[in-house]
């Protein structure tokens, strides 16, 4: 064997913008949503987080110890500009800013998303405040939901789920079909509909669920792709959509 004794030249990083994704272990969406990024410079590292169905508040709960861990894992002692926790419901039974505070925790530095703030933003940044809001989830999973809108200042037109326990059946949801329920959520007076479940595969459609509606409408992995590009200072449009066309 012969170790070369070369001079090397190291390149900067490969890609100058990083975005970690923190998705569940069960998560059949969240990354290929995210493979929509376009390519200008923006890498995308994802990491797991155990959780085991089904979806209920007890379930999500479970996992607010992982989070810090799992946030450290991407790239450790390397900077990233967002890391993104990619479930709206345990963002919400875990509690908003815990979440985020455990992502700083394990990941300093680095902008810290969630579907909940990030669709808040999107929401505020349409200029929406009476909303629609679906979910796949049971009643009991919906409801805290609910309430974090509206105490986040949302009016809520209308509320409707589709009674779901297991996200990974939450990921085979057809087109049709999440089209078909957009259409019967949305409630008169509402701005715009919030899609919840980063399982759901409404992003990539989000421009036809606007036609069948008439409404923008923000999913929870549309909205956190936003605010990760934008984080990143990147104002383009990933996907197709009202939301993705704001400057």
């Amino acid at each position: 064997m012969t170790v070369l004794d070369l001079p090397l030249t190291l390149d900067d990083r490969p890609l100058p913008r990083r975005v970690g994704l923190v998705t569940l272990a069960t998560d059949h969406t969240t990354e290929v949503d995210f493979a929509a990024l376009p390519p200008r410079g923006i890498g995308v590292y994802a990491t797991r987080i155990p959780f085991a169905n089904p979806v209920t508040p007890d379930t999500l709960a479970a996992m607010a110890g992982d989070v810090t861990r799992a946030a450290a894992l991407i790239l450790p002692d390397e900077p990233l500009d967002a890391v993104v926790y990619s479930c709206t419901s345990a963002s919400v039974v875990i509690g908003d800013d815990r979440v985020r505070a455990a992502i700083r925790a394990g990941k300093p530095g680095a902008e810290p998303i969630t579907p909940i703030s990030a669709g808040f933003a999107a929401l505020w940044a349409l200029g929406a405040d009476r909303i629609t809001l679906l979910t796949p989830y049971t009643p009991p999973t919906t409801q805290p939901m609910a309430e974090c809108f509206e105490d986040g200042g949302f009016v809520l037109q209308g509320l409707s789920c589709l009674n779901m326990t297991d996200d990974r059946a939450m990921a085979r949801l057809s087109h049709g079909t999440i089209i078909d329920a957009a259409r019967a959520a949305v409630a008169p007076g509402s701005q715009a509909l919030f899609i919840a479940c980063t399982a759901v595969r409404a992003a990539g459609i989000a421009a036809r669920i606007e036609d069948a509606v008439g409404l923008p409408v923000v999913s929870a992995n549309l909205a956190t792709l936003w605010s990760a590009m934008r984080a990143c200072g990147d104002k383009g449009a990933a996907l197709p959509g009202q939301l993705m066309r704001l400057a």
